[in-house]
């Protein structure tokens, strides 16, 4: 292995964990959860840009680690997110979890500081693995055969990338992993596209979000909101800058998620939908392609890892101590939660748009970039999908979760949560407040230099966020019997997946079942008379022969010992006798024979 400068993978420690927690014994273990992540933050925060770190392995040589302007920002808050993540997590006791999350996010840092295509997919089919089994791990009906489609989902996306880096290799020679300018239109580029874009949950390709977050266990959720679709911002950042079908696909995203998520019921369902349209403001940005929307959507990356992992804790503290996290099952708990409910109102006004806090930094920073781009409709998408995101994540969620609900259930038992889990949460809050107020702390690690530095804070941009959620929260007013929460669940295009599903099964099952009635048939025709004349020869076989054979031994063997029985008289004379007999006949054949 060579190096240059000073370089930890940050990947090391979790990998470590992974390994070792299978052998450790005792409580004490737990606690070594929080090294892996301090270890990382030290190693992102200490790295030299320009680092590097490559492998030859088989006669390639693998570029481990990629220190640059785009992977160091990334890392950054994949670091700060693993500590918030783990330490929120410190008190589950199964370690199938730990180790799947742990395997999970050193797949993440894996990627963002790959530098070829064979290291991003390795660490890419790593991701896949450990995500999967954070849904599986919790052990329920729904929870495994949601697991079981979303790693359909992602080994179809796999196998889309390894194609095109496969073809790719082919046509030019090398896995390095290097922008693709939007001119290189061949198939194998959007092969490439098409399985980055799975992990982003780009519309129609997203039906795995909302159907796995939701049923994964109380902390995997919370990891798998922030690194999954992020780290997929991030190769498209790196990989397809400035190609036009992503500003398409990332409007889209922003409008068509906000909206369902305006209709669902589950607290769950209704952040991992808003994951669609939160990032599809960063895949327009990179679609958009000029320095602010990059720079916008690497911001909003980082803020949205923050305060979406904060909404997750604070969907998982209802589901952890209510044992549901359905809206129309939940209501009145703002008193017998209330730091549930600050800590999740910081995250709540953060994917607003709330000026002090980091979504106002991020998201208007790739609103007016799209402007200034002149694409006016990317925009107003954009503007569009901030009122829906305010009504359903602002409103609709904490309203009915901790203060309305038909009937509020105030005797409802709750189970007391950790003070893990409100240390975690306190983390990101404190993060999300602090970037708001002080929004160099972010821009300082922006990837790209700008003509002109965007400034958050001016007048123009404070009253518009501020009429914006005024509107949404008239809009809310108006709408309130309409968007209130009821039992159902709304499949949207997983409605065809899984329908595609079922009609792919009956194509298989039904031939395979006509050809087992064949062999069923022949099996009953044939075989079991063919059966059953081996069964009545091996009984003739074992009548005649053994029996016989048997028989016949035994009865020469009794009509021996009779006649031994007899000889046995006593009298001398007969031995005698015999013994001159026998004599004689010998003699009789000696002669004969010489």
């Amino acid at each position: 292995m060579a190096t240059s400068s000073f370089f930890i993978h940050p990947s090391v420690g979790f990998l470590a964990l992974g390994l070792a927690l299978p052998f450790l014994r005792g409580k004490e273990w737990r606690y070594l959860l929080l090294l892996p992540p301090l270890l990382a933050i030290f190693a992102v925060f200490t790295m030299g840009m320009g680092s590097h770190c490559t492998l030859n392995w088989l006669g390639a040589t693998l570029e481990l680690g990629r220190v640059d302007a785009f992977s160091l920002i990334f890392a950054q808050v994949f670091a700060v997110m693993s500590l918030a993540g783990m330490l929120y997590a410190l008190h589950v006791t199964d370690r199938l979890q730990h180790i799947m999350a742990s395997l999970y996010v050193a797949g993440g840092f894996g990627c963002v500081f790959a530098g070829d295509f064979l290291t991003l997919f390795l660490f890419w089919e790593l991701m896949s693995i450990g995500s999967s089994f954070l849904v599986f791990c919790n052990r329920t009906r729904e929870s495994t055969l949601a697991a079981f489609r979303y790693f359909l989902y992602h080994t179809a996306g796999g196998l889309l990338l390894l194609a095109g880096i496969v073809m790719r290799y082919k046509a030019t020679g090398s896995f390095a992993f290097e922008a693709i300018l939007p001119s290189q239109m061949e198939p194998y580029n959007w092969l490439i596209l098409a399985g980055f874009c799975v992990n982003a949950a780009v519309v129609p390709l997203h039906a795995w979000l909302p159907d796995a977050y939701p049923r994964g266990t109380v902390t995997g959720s919370v990891f798998m909101c922030a690194y999954t679709t992020k780290t997929a911002v991030y190769v498209l950042m790196r990989g397809f800058a400035g190609w036009e079908i992503l500003a398409v696909a990332g409007t889209i995203m922003a409008v068509y998620g906000v909206l369902y998520a305006c209709i669902e019921n589950n607290a769950r369902r209704i952040l991992s939908y808003h994951i669609v349209s939160q990032v599809g403001y960063m895949v327009a940005g990179i679609g958009v392609g000029v320095a602010m929307t990059i720079n916008g959507a690497a911001a909003h990356a980082y803020a949205h890892i923050l305060y979406k992992g904060l909404l997750f804790m604070g969907a998982g503290c209802l589901l952890y101590a209510a044992g549901t996290a359905k809206l129309d099952k939940l209501g009145g708990l703002a008193g017998r939660l209330p730091w549930v409910m600050l800590l999740y109102m910081v995250a709540a006004l953060s994917i607003s748009g709330m000026p002090f806090f980091n979504g106002f930094i991020s998201k208007t920073m790739t609103i007016a970039g799209a402007a200034e781009a002149h694409r006016t409709w990317v925009a107003l998408g954009l503007e569009i999908a901030a009122v829906g995101t305010f009504i359903s994540v602002g409103i609709k969620l904490p309203y009915f979760a901790f203060w309305g609900g038909k009937a509020p259930d105030m005797t409802r038992e709750l189970k007391p949560i950790p003070w893990n889990m409100y240390a975690g949460m306190s983390i990101l809050a404190f993060l999300c407040i602090l970037q708001g107020i002080f929004p160099d702390i972010l821009y300082a690690y922006l990837p790209l230099p700008m003509e002109h530095p965007y400034v958050p804070w001016t007048f123009w941009n404070v009253l518009q966020a501020f009429l914006l959620l005024g509107f949404s929260g008239l809009a809310f007013y108006l709408l309130r019997r309409v968007i209130t929460p009821h039992e159902g669940l709304n499949l949207d295009l997983d409605f065809f997946y899984r329908l595609i599903g079922r009609l792919a099964l009956a194509c298989i099952s039904r031939p395979l079942a006509w050809l087992d009635d064949i062999w069923t048939n022949a099996y009953r025709t044939v075989g079991i008379r063919g059966l059953l004349a081996l069964a009545s020869a091996t009984n003739w076989f074992d009548k005649k022969a053994i029996d016989g054979v048997v028989d016949g031994t035994a009865y020469a063997v009794g009509g021996i010992g009779r006649f031994g029985a007899k000889l046995q008289s006593g009298d001398l004379q007969r031995y005698i006798g015999m013994a001159v007999i026998l004599a004689l006949v010998a003699f009789a054949l000696v002669w004969y024979l010489g």
